[in-house]
């Protein structure tokens, strides 16, 4: 039992600083605002004008793990895994009157979620002889708010977009635990886009913005600002159908700062890239829109790596004959 003792007190002291730098982890805790591949293809193409819905199925696993040697041997192992399910439902509303020669969209997104986390830690001593340790937690209920606005110009094959998008803290947050559905601060999102839909069966969008993070009050902790890219390219086979590839590569362009970001000079990045296809029909009057893609992860830095999909049902009404566009 001594033994065990002397490798239980240093493993306490690693597991209350990985918790430490698990909290000063870029965005804290690696949990941004933004959802990196939320744009793909179509991003930036007018819509039918009236209300529409939308309903948003995400699903992410990722991982980390980080270790270090000792100089007399043995060494410190520690790992992170997350997985996280969350269901977001858009109502929104297309104006048919021009506005500023645009298309004009208003929206907002609510949210609920799962999170399930674990951490674990493996120390092991020059002798070879190793400890290990691990929790988890797991989190569910109503996410964070996210209102936006976007304009949309169409000039033959050229769409262009602008929007802003606001996070507002109304999710779970609770600091002192490993998982959680709420990001804890208010957040402002603002970005261009541009598709290129020309008359052939290609097509391709790129959806660029900037994301400012405000302090959060329970932690007095602020994620520093960050960048995001959303492409995506398709080919449609059909009037209806589509299939083609996406990517994302979100980077943190400033240091977080206050609360436990005095540890370092964190910031995160992280790609991906995977396969998409869509399904356009109508049902009576409602025209149906149908998505999926699955991005890969890589090249992560101060943030879980792995995989997610989106699963998308758009629903608006269909257009009719002699309905103007903006």
């Amino acid at each position: 039992m001594p033994s065990r003792a002397i490798f239980a007190m240093p493993l306490a002291l690693a597991f209350g600083s990985a918790l430490q730098s698990g909290a000063a982890r870029a965005d804290e805790g690696g949990a941004s605002v933004w959802l990196p591949g939320q744009f793909a293809s179509f991003a930036s193409v007018p819509g039918d004008p009236g209300f529409s819905f939308e309903a948003l199925f995400y699903f992410r696993k990722a991982s980390a793990t980080a270790g270090t040697s000792f100089s007399r041997g043995g060494g410190l192992l520690l790992g992170y895994s997350t997985t996280e399910q969350y269901l977001y439902l858009t109502p929104g509303y297309t104006f048919a009157d021009p506005v500023l020669n645009g298309q004009l969209w208003l929206g907002v997104t609510f949210s609920a979620g799962r999170a399930d986390t674990s951490v674990w830690g493996v120390l092991t001593g020059p002798g070879g002889r190793a400890f290990s340790a691990g929790a988890s937690d797991t989190a569910t209920g109503i996410s964070d708010l996210y209102p936006m606005v976007s304009l949309k110009w169409q000039t033959g094959s050229h769409n262009a977009m602008t929007y802003v998008m606001g996070s507002a803290p109304v999710g779970g947050y609770d600091p002192d635990r490993w998982a959680g559905v709420g990001v804890g601060h208010w957040a402002i999102d603002w970005g261009m886009g541009y598709t290129f839909m020309p008359p052939s069966p290609f097509e391709f969008s790129v959806t660029a913005g900037l994301t400012y993070n405000f302090i959060n009050p329970t932690t007095q902790y602020q994620s520093g600002m960050d960048a995001h890219i959303d492409v995506g390219a398709s080919w449609s086979l059909s009037d209806s159908f589509y299939v083609g590839l996406a990517g994302y590569y979100f980077s943190q362009l400033s240091p977080d700062t206050g609360g436990s970001a005095r540890l370092g000079d964190f910031r995160s990045r992280v790609a991906g890239v995977g396969p998409q296809a869509g399904w356009s029909f109508q049902l009576g009057g409602v025209a149906t829109d149908l998505s999926l893609r699955g991005y890969k992860e890589f090249a992560a830095q101060n943030r879980p790596e792995g995989w997610n999909v989106y699963f998308t049902v758009s629903l608006s009404r269909a257009r009719r004959p002699g309905d103007r566009l903006p």
